[in-house]
């Protein structure tokens, strides 16, 4: 049972909370506190430019309680912007404040600051809706969500638009069902959630319960401001941006969801299919755990089955112009069927028509407003939903984001009824069936309205209607130009043309004979499309109409005897209007060439002098998103005068991405197409159209027009950048493992451990070709699997039947298209390059390091004169180094992450390699050359493992600054640093590795042979493994330095010194002059 709250922003003394009815067991006291700072936390963002700034929590939300303690953590925490005011009282009761701080890490107070503009706006909204308290709620609440490292005021830019389209549009419908959006954010003190698995649960947990708390807002006396036949709201929409986007996804998998308290969730700019990296393993988990509830939950045969089925998911992506994360991950292809939701790029969205960086696309102007009136159209506060049921929401949606020319795109005219009545004289021409309705110039007819009759074809399969003008169409009863009805011959019956139609159209004239027809009007249905003028630089722009285009499928006319053009201009203008109904055979064209062929030779094709108004051109073989072409189109001779210039559209069917080129001579191409990496549809579409080109060309132009397609290579190697960036941080491990293997084997059979540069000089000649050569072996197969998967779940065969399962998307380089196999010697090149380079950065630190260290040693160099014992190598004792390394464990094990034990690591192993290079560079002896390329070669393996370490830490140091208090309670494992410690330690006594025998080499090679495989062919979907692969390996180490059976080996190797003295370290020779052993010249 609830319980009802009436919270007073004034007082001290609070009822219960009813935000959900089984919360933890609470003492009344510490419940009013809980209550008092949830009400000093929020503000409802409805309609005002109010800026509110609140005081940073005092610990930032990163250490949640365990579930059962969900709803304590959940104590504050809206924040906001204010509503239909301008002031702001302080808060009583702050002297509870630090407790609640304590308690929850997003606790604030508010402090509201207002702008000039804000002041003069609110003014104006308060002289509206009249003197409202700042706490009152009256509309439909929606939660914005920021993303990693975002703010919650990015809130500001939609909650602006909504209040102005509200008070400007809304408000004035009558019996419209619309009230204000009541937007709420929450401060997460910027937290980097895309690095951290653990927050983004933390963040989802707690959202759950904030909904919770906003929806108590709205039956809690004095906190709402709602009509009382109206029912309180029961779920949320949701709008989040970025990593924002995937935590939403993730509420609904929480434990502590509330049922159906969330319906509609857009997403701008989160990549949904996969995580931008996988450097965390609780990042990887939680994407796995997420994306596979959703699948499952839309893979039920009955809807009382999936607790999803209510839900409708729209993910809005930037295009190429987002250069953070790619677009591809944006995709829900493979979570949510297209009856719940859909995949589209602001480059498509009607009155965007442009790409949107990571950034600007919760504040691009032309975006938030289309997002606005999407949202203005699904909401229905009459429903305790407060949103339209689901399939007039995706009508909704579809409505506002599409171009209206996909094939999911729903036309309006064969729902509606005839409203206007046509009266025209019996003789009145008609188009010829077959011909094409051209008109240059409107109002050239003497008699004004003029209406041009064609007649539509019957039963005539395969053909489609298309008009193209540059005048806008008029809505029933406006008094423009132009006018189109599709129309039926309506018997004559007296009384039934007032009776019926609320429009009547009679140009008869005074004839006796007259035919009437029963029209629907077609402008509910027109496609903005750009203006396309030899004048027009940029699609859509601000000084250009845009033309107006229809486009029917002969199943939406089955109904309809004419198509009525209707001519309504009172003088001669400018305005053209050109209508067909074409076949598809003459307005599509399938190009079937292999992607090889076509990057060798290219494309070319030619449109006939008498083609149809739109060309089709479908290219099946182009489907990956690899690759970026150019488009040249030529330019067609026209006598009697061109009515537009070419406009081209590209557009991929498989999600929503479309872009417009006008006055097109010379174009890129680039699509999010096939990406890697990404997984399988939900549902496999046959066939896959691949990259289409939609071509409107002046039919009137007896010319034919020619067309040439090439691949862009500077395009296409950004495109390879921007999907393959992670390969860069797994493809080093295979790498610097193979050349480590070469060492281990080399020195187990001559006693000489090579450096890192003659290890990978020979790793060239050998293992590094081998390996590239398998790999790209292995890539094809898994391709052709990967394929050969897709068309078996295309034709409904059972998945045992693969000879893979669907993950093979995570292998290698996540491509189901063989022809990209030259990317894994690619990329091996580039690598091996980067890991030269590294290296010698490496040495070129080491030389500088040491030359300063022997600058400040350079005294007691001297005094030693020459000697090398281990005191002068080992900087702390053994006793000292024992401590150090309990009190680091102890730390990792309870305050901070192993990441940083492991930073800390690598810069011990760089003083050990400085050491090591001084040591043997001064004394010349071949062992302690051998033990500075040991140490060079597991500090190189150090400096790759680094970047993959990096991400966590970076998250913890942001949590130690924003409040050292703050705990982390993720990623304490003792054994996943405690092998690097003992190795690191060990070195940096100077113990050199003993030689092994037979069956311990083996063993080492294989571990690192298969270190080297797995970075390779996983290493970029579980990337964080390869720290522990290299953890296992540097337990192998540890366990061959201490192992009693090679300490006889290790003498027997001393004793062969030629009778130099063998210090403990094993390495550590006297320089005497009496000593016999062999220098390296």
């Amino acid at each position: 049972m609830r319980r009802r709250s009436s919270a007073d922003p004034s007082s001290e003394h609070h009822d219960a909370d009813d935000s959900t009815a089984d919360h933890s067991p609470t003492t009344p006291a510490e419940h009013d506190e809980k209550l008092a700072s949830r009400t000093e936390g929020l503000q409802v963002t409805a309609e005002a430019w109010v800026e509110s700034k609140r005081w940073k929590s005092a610990i930032p939300p990163h250490t949640r309680p365990p579930p059962h303690m969900a709803h304590e953590k959940a104590d504050v925490p809206m924040a906001a912007l204010g509503k239909d005011m301008i002031s702001h009282t302080a808060v009583p009761g702050h002297s509870s404040k630090w407790r609640q701080r304590l308690r929850s890490p997003w606790t604030c107070s508010p402090c509201t600051l207002v702008t000039t503009l804000a002041a003069f706006l609110a003014m104006f909204l308060m002289a509206q809706s009249f003197l409202t308290r700042q706490q009152d709620v009256k509309g439909v609440p929606v939660l914005f969500i920021p993303g990693n490292a975002g703010s919650y005021k990015q809130v500001r830019s939609l909650a602006a638009e909504a209040a102005y389209h509200y008070h400007n549009n809304v408000q004035h419908e009558v019996d419209s069902g619309k009230r204000p959006l009541d937007f709420f954010s929450v401060d997460f003190n910027e937290d980097i959630t895309a690095f951290h698995g653990q927050t983004l649960l933390d963040q989802a947990e707690y959202l759950n319960d904030a909904i919770t708390y906003i929806l108590s807002l709205y039956h809690t006396p004095g906190k709402f401001l709602r009509d009382s036949t109206l029912p309180d709201p029961t779920s949320v929409i949701i709008v989040g941006h970025s990593m924002g986007g995937v935590v939403a996804r993730t509420m609904l998998t929480m434990p502590n969801y509330q049922a159906n308290s969330i319906n509609t969730i857009i997403t701008l700019a989160a990549p949904h299919a996969r995580p931008p990296v996988s450097f965390d393993g609780d990042i990887v988990r939680t994407y796995k755990r997420v994306n596979d509830y959703w699948r499952h939950a839309y893979s039920q045969k009955w809807a009382i089955d999936n607790p999803l089925w209510h839900v409708t998911l729209i993910s809005i992506a930037g295009g190429s112009l987002d250069t953070m994360i790619s677009s591809d991950y944006t995709s829900i292809q493979s979570l949510v069927p297209e009856t719940h939701g859909f995949t589209v790029f602001s480059t498509s969205m009607p009155n965007v028509w442009t790409g949107i960086d990571h950034l600007a696309i919760t504040w691009c102007d032309q975006h938030r407003k289309a997002v606005v009136r999407a949202l203005y159209d699904v909401i229905d506060v009459a429903r305790a939903t407060q949103t339209v049921p689901r399939a007039e929401r995706m009508r909704g949606f579809k409505k506002w984001f599409l171009t209206g020319l996909e094939d999911i795109a729903e036309k309006s005219l064969p729902q509606k009824e005839a409203k206007t009545l046509l009266t025209l004289e019996e003789n009145s021409a008609i188009i010829s069936e077959g011909e094409r309705l051209v008109l240059r110039s409107l109002g050239k007819s003497k008699q004004r309205p003029n209406a041009h009759l064609i007649p539509v074809p019957p039963q005539a399969q395969g053909k489609r209607f298309t008009l193209l003008t540059n005048e806008q169409l008029d809505p029933p009863g406006s008094h423009g130009m132009l006018e189109v009805l599709f129309c039926t011959v309506f018997p004559s019956q007296p009384g039934q043309s007032t009776t019926l139609f609320s429009m009547n159209m009679d140009l008869s004239g005074d004839s006796s004979g007259a035919t009437r027809l029963a029209c629907k009007n077609a402008a509910s249905d027109v496609i903005a499309l750009p203006a396309s003028t030899r004048r027009s630089t940029h699609p859509f722009q601000t000084n250009e109409r845009p033309f107006s285009y229809l486009q029917y499928e002969m199943d939406h006319l089955a109904e309809h005897q004419f198509v009525a053009v209707v001519d309504k201009a009172g003088e001669r203008s400018t305005g053209w209007v050109v209508a067909e109904f074409s076949s598809a055979s003459d307005s599509q064209i399938q190009v079937d060439m292999g992607l090889q062929r076509l990057l060798t030779t290219g494309l070319s094709l030619r449109l006939p002098s008498h083609r149809p108004l739109m060309t089709d051109i479908k290219v099946p073989a182009l489907h990956s998103a690899l690759l970026a072409y150019n488009i040249h189109i030529g330019k067609q001779s026209c006598d009697t005068g061109e009515l537009f210039a070419p406009l081209l559209r590209q557009y991929v069917t498989d999600i929503h991405e479309s872009r417009f080129s006008v006055n097109v001579r010379d174009a890129g191409i680039s699509l999010h197409g096939v990406a890697p990496y990404m997984p399988p549809a939900l549902h496999q579409k046959q066939p896959q159209n691949g990259l289409s080109l939609q071509i409107w060309s002046d039919p009137t132009c007896d010319s034919s027009v020619e067309i040439n397609l090439s691949v862009d290579v500077l395009g296409s190697l950004g495109k390879l950048w921007m999907r393959y960036r992670i390969i860069f941080s797994a493809f080093p491990i295979l790498v610097v493992a193979l050349v480590l293997r070469q060492q281990f084997k080399t020195y187990d059979k001559t006693g000489v451990f090579m450096s890192f540069t003659q290890g990978l000089n020979e790793c060239l000649r050998s293992s590094l070709p081998l390996a590239l050569s398998a790999l790209a072996f292995l890539s094809v197969a898994l391709a052709t699997a990967q394929h050969q998967s897709k068309k078996w779940s295309i034709g409904g065969k059972p998945a045992n039947m693969t000879l893979f399962h669907d993950t093979n998307n995570e292998l290698l380089l996540g491509s189901d298209d063989t022809f990209f196999w030259f990317l894994v010697p690619l990329f091996g090149l580039m690598v091996i390059g980067v890991c030269v380079v590294i290296n010698y950065v490496a040495l070129l630190l080491e030389l500088l390091f040491a030359s300063l260290y022997s600058v400040v040693r350079s005294a007691r160099l001297r005094k030693d004169e020459g000697k090398r014992s281990p005191s002068a190598f080992a900087v702390t004792s053994n006793r000292q180094r024992v401590v150090t390394t309990c009190i680091l464990l102890s730390l990792v094990s309870t305050v901070i992450p192993y990441h940083f034990a492991y930073v800390v690591l690598c810069l011990v192993q760089l003083a050990t390699s400085v050491r090591a290079f001084r040591l043997a560079k001064e004394s010349g002896i071949d062992s302690n050359y051998n033990f500075y390329n040991y140490a060079h070669s597991i500090f190189i393996l150090m400096l790759w493992i680094l970047p993959i370490n990096l991400p966590v830490l970076v998250v913890w140091i942001r949590n130690l600054a924003v409040h050292w208090l703050t705990p982390f309670s993720s990623h304490h494992n003792i054994l996943s640093i405690m092998p690097f410690i003992l190795l690191v330690e060990t070195l940096s006594t100077g113990r050199m590795v003993p030689r092994a025998d037979f069956r311990v080499s083996i063993l080492t090679n294989i571990l690192l042979f298969s270190i080297g495989a797995y970075a390779a062919v996983y290493g970029v979907t579980y990337a964080y493994v390869l720290h522990h692969l290299a953890n296992i390996l540097c337990a192998w180490l540890v366990a061959i330095h201490f192992d009693p059976s090679t300490w006889s080996a290790r003498r027997a190797s001393c004793n062969c010194s030629g009778g130099s003295k063998s210090s403990k370290s094993g390495i550590l020779e006297n320089n005497s002059p009496d000593s016999k052993t062999k220098k390296r010249p």
